[in-house]
């Protein structure tokens, strides 16, 4: 681990234009079941960023999930979206060379807040005014589809063709393809998916966050603090992400918060009309709802496989595959014929 740290050290020594910089702590994070993220400690001397720095280092976990980008490519996101505003953790530096710490990493800034899911909806000592929080939400997601190809730094994203839902349901019928035993319920779900599948979006495909639920924002006593997790982000159909946000599968219990496990859904759609100008398709948001209980359950399914075969032995993982059966449930439930 020391050689690891000194490499760190001699890498962000450079890259900050410091004369030293000395890393004091570098602890886990909690959370993150898919990466790996770390809090940085430094004292930074001379440079634009002396002084003591906290930041978060981000790096790959030990196995990958199919449809997870790299840490250069989540870098370039991140930087693409605080560029237009969007309120996250400011990208700081990317070490894209393995050799350096052993994988790829980048630094970002530390923002305070909490995260778990489970405690923002049910700890109303954490962004109390819940009307408040679902407005600037759907606001942050407005700012994120406002981005457009082509942008400098993201041409390594691919446009869904020939539509963002018949792309995905390719996509995750590759994955199921690729598991070792089968999922009927989720192959309904893929027929269905197909035979239902909205046209691309006349005004074309915009910048998707593509996992923006609540767990994957940070909120304190005052609201909300930052959007992370950009690592499945891409060119998509915006109303896709409303469908993930709305997806029952992510209310942590509160069913009958829509929004998020957090608000009303009607509440959320005004404003995020009233920041993005544009008006949300309910039907295909509902069939975005059934693609999100299909994607968790292939993701959750890809994440039992790491444990299973032995590429990240983890508690954590283990029990994600569980989930799939309940999701399968729920797929059905919304694809039942009248």
């Amino acid at each position: 681990m020391k050689d690891k740290i000194d490499n760190i050290q001699r890498y962000l020594v450079t890259a900050t234009e410091a004369v030293s910089f000395s890393i004091t702590a570098l602890e886990p994070l909690s959370g993150g079941a898919i990466q790996e993220n770390w809090r940085l400690e430094a004292d930074v001397i001379g440079g634009p960023h002396a002084g003591r720095l906290v930041a978060v280092l981000r790096t790959d976990a030990p196995s990958v999930v199919a449809e997870s980008r790299g840490r250069a490519e989540e870098f370039a996101l991140l930087r693409a979206a605080f560029a237009a505003g969007v309120i996250v953790p400011e990208p700081l530096w990317l070490a894209a060379d393995p050799a350096i710490a052993g994988k790829p990493f980048f630094v970002m800034r530390h923002l305070l807040g909490v995260a778990d899911r489970f405690r923002i909806v049910k700890d109303m000592s954490l962004a109390p005014d819940r009307p408040a929080l679902v407005r600037d939400l759907a606001t942050q997601m407005a700012r994120i589809h406002a981005i457009r190809p082509p942008i400098s730094g993201l041409e390594f994203l691919p446009e869904p063709s020939p539509s963002p839902a018949i792309f995905w349901v390719a996509r995750y019928r590759a994955f199921l393809d690729s598991l070792d035993w089968p999922f009927p319920g989720l192959e309904w779900a893929l027929r269905w998916l197909e035979l239902n599948a909205p046209a691309a979006p006349v005004s074309g495909v915009a910048l998707c966050h593509n996992d923006f639920r609540t767990g994957n924002y940070l909120v304190d006593g005052s609201g909300l603090t930052a959007v992370l997790d950009w690592e499945f982000a891409g060119w998509g159909d915006p109303m896709a992400d409303i469908g993930w946000f709305c997806a029952r599968c992510w209310r942590a219990g509160k069913d009958e918060m829509e929004a998020g496990g957090i608000g009303i859904r009607e509440d959320f759609y005004a404003a995020y009309e009233a920041a993005s100008g544009c008006r949300i398709d309910g039907g295909a948001v509902v069939y975005w709802e059934v693609m999100a209980h299909l994607r968790w359950a292939v993701i959750a399914a890809q994440q039992a496989a790491r444990h299973i075969d032995g590429g990240q032995v983890s508690l954590e993982l283990a029990l994600i595959g569980h989930v799939v059966p309940e999701l399968e449930l729920e797929i059905l439930r919304m694809t039942e014929p009248d």
